[in-house]
């Protein structure tokens, strides 16, 4: 099956198991928020510098006036798009307005995502990437956040994190995270409409990102983790 255009433009939801209208879908969707994203200023500007960890492609973005200095504190900003858009070049677009709003020395990574890379893929390279930050940075000086799938990925990193053995960030930011992918809670249902983000459910991305694992387990739903301290 192809893609199929929605009244207002926007491109539709294929079905699950059409790869190829959810990868169609996608491209067009990235495109559109570049065009919009970079018609917004940006200030400060950042220089970019694009590099990988192991495969991991990603961006380090310094902002004018942070000095480039490696002990500065760093922003790890993982992008939103749910759970599926928002790579490449996107990701590189989105990290220049999040490099601003922080105006901290940024890290942000292009994780992997599905149709062709569905969990733990992203995971997995959200938590290449910070240990590898960890090598040349103080925890205490790390800060982790996204919006959205980014939120989601920054608060199910810092659970594994911790099962993991390794410090935690000295302090995370969730704009408006999507932690509970089972979407079981009242609020989807009262804010359907009233949120200027979240128009609709993510049920078909999630599916498609979560495949057959469990909704409610923290990494994928950060919502059911215990963050109780100690954490």
């Amino acid at each position: 099956m192809g893609l199929s255009i929605a009244g207002d433009g926007v491109p539709s939801e294929p079905d699950r198991d059409d790869f190829d209208g959810w990868r169609a879908m996608i491209k067009a969707s990235n495109e559109g928020l570049i065009a919009v994203m970079e018609m917004l200023p940006t200030v400060p500007q950042s220089t970019v510098e694009m590099t990988s960890v192991g495969d991991v492609p990603m961006f380090v973005l310094t902002p004018d006036g942070v000095p480039d200095d490696p002990g500065q504190p760093t922003f790890l900003d993982i992008h939103g798009g749910g759970l599926v858009m928002g790579g490449g070049d996107a990701c590189r677009v989105l990290a220049t307005k999040a490099a601003a709003r922080v105006r901290m020395r940024t890290w942000s990574v292009d994780y992997r995502m599905p149709p062709d890379h569905p969990y733990p893929a992203a995971l997995d390279d959200c938590i290449a990437v910070y240990r590898r930050l960890l090598e040349v940075q103080t925890p205490d000086r790390i800060v982790v956040g996204g919006g959205s799938a980014g939120g989601n990925l920054a608060a199910a990193l810092t659970l594994r994190a911790r099962d993991e053995g390794l410090p935690l960030p000295g302090a995370l930011v969730l704009l408006s995270p999507e932690a509970d992918l089972t979407e079981s809670g009242d609020s989807f249902q009262t804010n359907l409409g009233i949120d200027p983000v979240l128009q609709s459910s993510l049920a078909e991305s999630i599916a498609l990102y979560a495949g057959d694992h469990d909704l409610a387990h923290p990494y994928l739903s950060p919502l059911f983790g215990d963050f109780t301290p100690p954490f």
